[in-house]
């Protein structure tokens, strides 16, 4: 019997909750009416009192799960250097910030946490004894363009493994595992009348992995549109997509995944994500006997399908994985 357990982040909701259609307690009801019990919150987007958190906001969260069964299991730390207007944070002051997201992560009750790049490597083992202290999971997120074997990632698990502690770790975001370009990237510069022909000459630019200066010099002399080029630029940014996506890394990785973020942009009629293979993707984590939570994370948030689409999405990892409700 498979261990993973399914969860959402409530940020799959963005756009009903930023336009007032949902409230947080709506956004934890429909968690609990999919059967799910664990949710990751987003500090930044959900918590009234971010950076800290209120008694009237653990009032509201310990109140919905008493009413609905869910919880929160994940917190989404914001690692932004950026903070200031005037100059970029230091890395003591990166560090000071995400203690006390950790300490605002264990208040709230989650056992996980989720940080970004900007938290080097050298600091992940410096919050290590407050993450042990506090007893919350730390995990850098793997977002694309980075996969589980390229250069920045491996500087991490370097880090993990050399403390040999379980409370520090990676969040694997499954968008790296892309094997067709973004549906609403490509669909998106269709319907703004971009040249068919020449936006899948992009992808095949992608797919076979022409350098991106390389490939820009080629569409330039084909004329390409700005809708196209818009698109390609997209291919060769945050949401790249491969061929042979890297599963085999994440074998390689799995001892050191805390938690995963089951990204996704659309769910097609047949019940299958439209451009990641989870087919591929959940099997590999299943057969490591992982024992932990994948939180559904919705990106078409335009789409006003949030709904539909994360029903859809939960009910295809359940039929993978064969979970039942």
């Amino acid at each position: 019997m498979s261990k993973v357990k399914l969860g959402i982040t409530l940020y799959s909701y963005t756009k009903e909750y930023v336009s007032g259609e949902y409230t947080f307690e709506d956004c934890v009801r429909r968690c609990a009416e999919l059967g799910i019990d664990g949710y990751e919150v987003v500090a930044t987007q959900m918590i009234p009192s971010y950076p800290y958190i209120s008694d009237d906001f653990i009032g509201l969260v310990n109140e919905c799960s008493v009413k609905y069964g869910a919880r929160p299991i994940s917190y989404g730390a914001n690692t932004d250097r950026g903070m200031r207007y005037d100059r970029d944070l230091t890395d003591d002051e990166l560090v000071s910030t995400t203690i006390r997201d950790i300490r605002s992560a264990n208040k709230l009750g989650c056992k996980i946490m989720r940080a970004q790049y900007l938290l080097s490597p050298e600091n992940l083992i410096r919050i290590e004894p407050y993450a042990r202290e506090h007893n919350v999971k730390v995990g850098i997120e793997i977002h694309n363009p980075e996969t589980p074997s390229t250069p920045a990632v491996q500087t991490y698990i370097n880090a993990i493994e050399k403390t040999g502690s379980p409370y520090i770790g990676l969040i694997p975001d499954f968008g790296c595992f892309a094997n067709k370009p973004n549906v609403d990237s490509y669909d998106g510069a269709l319907k703004r009348g971009a040249n068919q022909e020449l936006l899948d000459y992009a992808v095949s630019l992608k797919y076979d992995e022409v350098p991106m200066d390389v490939a820009v010099q080629l569409l330039k002399e084909k004329n390409a549109d700005d809708e196209v080029m818009a698109s390609f630029f997209t291919m060769y940014g945050f949401l790249q997509f491969s061929k042979n996506p890297d599963l085999e890394g994440l074998k390689r990785i799995m001892p050191y995944c805390i938690h995963f973020h089951g990204k996704f942009h659309y769910m097609k009629e047949d019940g299958n994500e439209m451009s990641i293979p989870y087919d591929q993707i959940l099997p590999i984590i299943d057969e490591a006997g992982f024992d932990g939570y994948i939180v559904s994370e919705f990106e078409g948030h335009e789409s006003g399908k949030a709904p539909e689409m994360v029903k859809k999405h939960i009910a295809m990892e359940r039929r993978i994985l064969g979970i039942e409700r």
